[in-house]
């Protein structure tokens, strides 16, 4: 008897997106056995039907940890969860992969795949990019390459064995408010050491993250979190200190090069604003993630 496989999406503004994730999800040469869709509000699945996809609808307050949080609130009968952002498209054979992954190898805790395209890093990528990326891929041959250990899943598309989520009893923190930047190295964190399992990059899981601009935060809260976000998860130690000072090195200087001349997509100096707050909180012991909710 294979395994029992979810999918969860945590979806807030971008319906017309997220209908094209399902109908792609429909048509995986391994089907779901269930779809849970988070949004925040009806409007978030505006002109979705979920028994179209076989699809259960569950309502949250706005946040993507809350909203995984009731997700995996929906799924204790399952054996693996699927979390993809509502803009990634998967590859028709992703959801196969996760099954043999998962059936093949015990001590893996979370599968993250391999990203065709990943339009975060850049202004964004269309739906008709998107699925052009994924019909070009199908048609060339495959390269299989072998399975590689890595620190973190990427949480535009990670798949998660549910069991010791549920032993342990993990969460994704909601300490991580809204965007809830850098929650898949928290949660990464979390279950390694919990569980003493491994976290592995698969190249059969493929697809294409959209990086849609739709329904992100404010860039001076963004900024807050790129500070905040990463000193909080390295003090609850889930994240190695390296990566720590890499990542506020690596962000602050890029928003105090470009603020001057910025990439239109992105609000450099909200997002330097942001970090300087932050800072400030620090020096004054009161950085935490949830200080964007009053910004």
């Amino acid at each position: 008897m294979g395994l029992k496989i979810a999918v969860g999406i945590a979806s807030v503004g971008r319906p017309q997106i997220l209908k094209v994730t399902l109908e792609l999800l429909a048509r995986q040469s391994r089907r779901p056995d269930r779809i849970v869709v988070c949004p925040v509000s009806p409007a978030d699945i505006e002109g979705i039907n979920p028994a179209d996809f076989d699809a259960i609808i569950t309502l949250s307050n706005q946040g993507l940890t809350v909203q995984r949080n009731a997700i995996l609130a929906q799924l204790r009968d399952f054996d693996v969860v699927v979390f993809f952002d509502d803009d990634f498209l998967p590859d028709g054979g992703y959801l196969h992969e996760v099954e043999r992954a998962f059936e093949t190898d015990t001590n893996l805790v979370i599968a993250t795949g391999v990203l065709l395209a990943d339009g975060a890093r850049s202004a964004g990528l269309t739906v008709a990019e998107g699925l052009a990326m994924l019909n070009s891929a199908r048609m060339a041959a495959r390269v299989a390459t072998e399975p590689s250990i890595t620190m973190a899943a990427y949480g535009c598309n990670m798949a998660i064995r549910l069991a010791p989520v549920y032993e342990h009893d993990l969460r994704f923190d909601p300490n991580l408010p809204l965007y809830s930047w850098l929650e898949d190295w928290d949660f990464s964190g979390q279950i390694v050491k919990a569980t003493g399992g491994v976290i592995v990059r698969y190249s059969g899981m493929r697809g294409v993250h959209l990086g849609s601009k739709n329904g992100k935060q404010l860039g001076v809260r963004l900024g807050y979190s790129q500070v905040a976000n990463p000193i909080y998860i390295a003090r609850k130690g889930n994240l190695p200190r390296h990566r720590l000072y890499g990542l506020l090195r690596r962000n602050v200087l890029a928003n105090l090069a470009r603020c001057a001349v910025p990439e239109p997509h992105i609000d450099r100096l909200g997002r330097l604003r942001g970090n300087a707050l932050a800072f400030l909180d620090l020096m004054r012991g009161q950085c935490h993630p949830r200080e964007i909710e009053k910004l």
